[in-house]
């Protein structure tokens, strides 16, 4: 069962945290380069996902954990896509707002139908 110290949730928290300042600064850290480097890709697919709300309308924190879970269901792809909503939700109900875990789960779960991101279990 995962719990709150599992290291792949805090990793998850981590990186979450580190999206969410840079974007206020522009300059994001080593440890989330990769991921800022991809933007380019991640932004739109979120912007297809969830058309009723522009990127600089959303609430930084959701923003932030949906650049994160696209990066890994588009991208990276190390994680089966149910595991990644799965954490996703769970950072939305931790830091987000109270219709943050709906919102993301259905904005990846459009992502990943309109995508036809592989829905194998790996």
């Amino acid at each position: 069962m995962k719990t709150a110290y599992d290291p792949r949730h805090k990793n998850r928290v981590t990186l979450v945290q580190h999206l969410f300042s840079a974007q206020f600064q522009q300059k994001p850290d080593n440890m989330v380069k990769p991921i800022w480097k991809k933007l380019s890709e991640i932004d739109p697919l979120i912007s297809d996902a969830a058309p009723e709300w522009p990127l600089d309308k959303l609430n930084p924190i959701d923003l932030a954990i949906l650049r994160l879970a696209v990066y890994e269901l588009a991208i990276d792809k190390n994680a089966p896509y149910k595991v990644i909503i799965d954490e996703a939700i769970e950072l939305a109900k931790e830091f987000g707002s109270a219709n943050s875990p709906g919102f993301i789960n259905g904005a990846l779960g459009k992502l990943v139908k309109d995508q036809k991101i592989d829905q194998n279990e790996s």
